[in-house]
């Protein structure tokens, strides 16, 4: 192994001279800001959990059920951010083993497959909220249907990448079940 090949951190004064890559966030998708979003009042809420339970002696009741919610709510809006990624779980060994055209047929339903379930699930969230009405979460006199809202925004904003992701993958020619060796952002 040639060591001086390698970046060279330490100068010759013995001190460590490593620079950190400038952060580039103009990337970052409007789903991944509100996850983030929704991910930070949950640390909040349940530092404030676990400050209210061992430092006061005096656990606060609602914050174990508002962190549930809230996680729940990063879930189904940190999908979408899968969805555009392309990065959900996937099997291509079929793949592999298809010739062209059939492979490039079945994942073309693979796509269109799941932009039908994604916008099933958004449909059918819609409706469990009509039926809901004005039920009421247990500890917090707050509608359960902010919850369920916030599930049929992330499925809505999965329906709406999976969209995309099926237009890029038409446009190019091919997805990342046949060619798993590229990304969303090989174009």
């Amino acid at each position: 192994m040639d060591l001086d090949a390698l970046p060279k951190v330490m100068g010759d004064d013995g001190e460590f001279h490593a620079v950190d890559e400038e952060v580039d966030l103009s990337h970052t998708t409007f789903e991944g800001w509100a996850a983030l979003a929704l991910f930070w009042i949950l640390g909040v809420t349940v530092f404030y959990q676990f400050f209210t339970r061992y430092a006061l002696n005096d656990s606060a009741a609602w914050t174990e059920e508002i962190a549930r919610y809230l996680l729940i709510g990063t879930v189904f809006v940190g999908a979408a951010i899968g969805v555009a990624k392309n990065n959900h779980i996937q099997v291509d060994l079929l793949y592999r083993y298809l010739p062209p055209r059939p492979a490039r047929l079945l994942a073309t339903a693979v796509d269109a497959g799941r932009i039908a379930f994604f916008g099933t699930m958004t449909v059918l969230t819609v409706m469990l909220m009509q039926k809901m009405g004005n039920y009421q979460m247990t500890i917090i006199d707050l509608p359960m249907n902010i919850v369920y809202g916030v599930c049929m925004l992330g499925f809505a904003a999965c329906t709406l990448r999976s969209v995309w992701v099926m237009r890029i993958h038409l446009g190019r020619g091919y997805s990342v079940l046949e060619r798993p060796e590229t990304t969303m952002d090989d174009r």
